[in-house]
């Protein structure tokens, strides 16, 4: 199914790494826009923790438990608005995704002006690259449910949506394991993100990003051609 809806993956990768390219710039060109993304209490606080030496110490707030709880809660939310929103001829999904990506690249453009980008990488895509391929590939199911009602080709539009609601449901939940293994990284192994050997950062960050990339862009070929022979 993920093969067969393959397209709407690559639109969804492409609006994803346009927007982030928005974000940067606008950063760079903009002092301001930071603090308007991201909010002037959460860029103080990013601030102090960067003189503090841990720029990215946020993540040590709370209990392993609790943060992972309330994290994971948070990305099934934004996982959910992009693929439920996609019924708005998927520019719901539109918006969320680009507003999300925006967020993102002007975030990291942050830790780039502070010095301190090589530290935000080792930190934020421990649990990032699972987190945010993850999102992409829940806007990719808005699309889907959105092209569903648009283009229904030979089926009635209510055929065509059911059929678009069910396809983009699955590829939706098998999203699911991957966002709470996110949490879970997030809430129990970011915090030591600094103290960590760079290896282990390293080899996590590597791990998770081709365990959900094979999953999505290299296993689904590899049925595909299986069933097909």
């Amino acid at each position: 199914m993920v093969y067969q809806y393959r397209r709407y993956i690559l639109y969804a990768f492409a609006l994803f790494f346009g927007a982030v390219a928005i974000g940067v710039v606008s950063a760079k060109y903009d002092e301001s826009f930071v603090r308007l993304i991201l909010g002037d209490g959460y860029v103080n606080m990013t601030l102090d923790n960067i003189k503090d030496g841990n720029p990215v110490a946020v993540y040590k707030s709370g209990s392993n438990w609790g943060s992972f709880i309330g994290i994971t809660l948070n990305n099934l939310y934004v996982g959910v608005r992009c693929f439920i929103y996609g019924i708005f001829g998927g520019i719901g999904t539109f918006i969320v995704l680009v507003q999300n990506s925006i967020m993102l690249g002007s975030f990291q453009y942050f830790f780039y002006k502070e010095g301190v980008f090589g530290e935000s990488i080792r930190g934020i895509w421990l649990h990032g690259s699972m987190e945010i391929f993850g999102m992409v590939i829940e806007a990719a199911c808005g699309f889907i449910l959105g092209a569903s009602i648009l283009f229904p080709r030979t089926f009635s539009r209510l055929n065509s949506f059911k059929i678009g609601l069910k396809d983009g449901l699955k590829i939706f939940l098998s999203t699911v394991p991957f966002t709470i293994a996110a949490g879970l990284i997030e809430g129990f192994v970011t915090r030591y993100a600094i103290e960590m050997p760079h290896w282990l950062n390293f080899v996590i960050i590597l791990g998770t990003l081709f365990l959900i990339s094979f999953y999505f862009l290299v296993y689904p070929t590899i049925v595909y051609k299986k069933i097909n022979n």
